[in-house]
């Protein structure tokens, strides 16, 4: 008797996701006709560059996705008036404040005035290629005429 759901969950360990995404990308380069010989010689070719580079790719995988699952930059930092209390406040954290403030206001508006110069371009690529359009479909009219 089978059991059709079960609370067992097993942890797959750390790099063996990204060795088993490097051998799915190889196979379907290869397209080999016998998969597990190909997974053989692909983890046996891994093996030995692991053993003469002294690089072991599971390894760096792991600290990869540890960096990235583990950054403290990616959550949200808690304002500074719940961080400092009053008395604590001083005159220079209140001036890095308002230069950090300052700072961020003038990368929003670069990055503003980034997406408007993309959004031009684009639009002016569309208009080109509508041009272009225009004018192979006219020429193919004039040269239909003439015939």
């Amino acid at each position: 008797m089978s059991i059709p759901f079960s609370n067992t969950h097993y942890r797959i360990p750390q790099g063996f996701g990204n060795l088993l995404e490097g051998l799915t990308r190889e196979i379907l380069r290869e397209q080999p006709d016998n998969i597990p010989a190909f997974a053989a010689a692909y983890f046996e070719n891994l093996l030995e560059k692991r053993e003469k580079t002294n690089f072991d790719p599971a390894e760096w995988a792991t600290k990869v996705d540890d960096r990235f699952y583990n950054n403290h930059a990616f959550k949200e930092q808690e304002p500074l008036e719940k961080c400092e209390p009053e008395k604590e406040k001083s005159q220079t954290s209140m001036e890095e404040v308002t230069a950090l403030n300052e700072s961020s206001e003038k990368d929003k508006d670069m990055e503003e005035n980034a997406a408007i110069k993309i959004q031009a371009a684009f639009r002016g690529h569309l208009a080109r290629e509508k041009v272009k359009k225009m004018k192979s479909s006219d020429l193919q009219e004039k040269t239909e005429e003439n015939k």
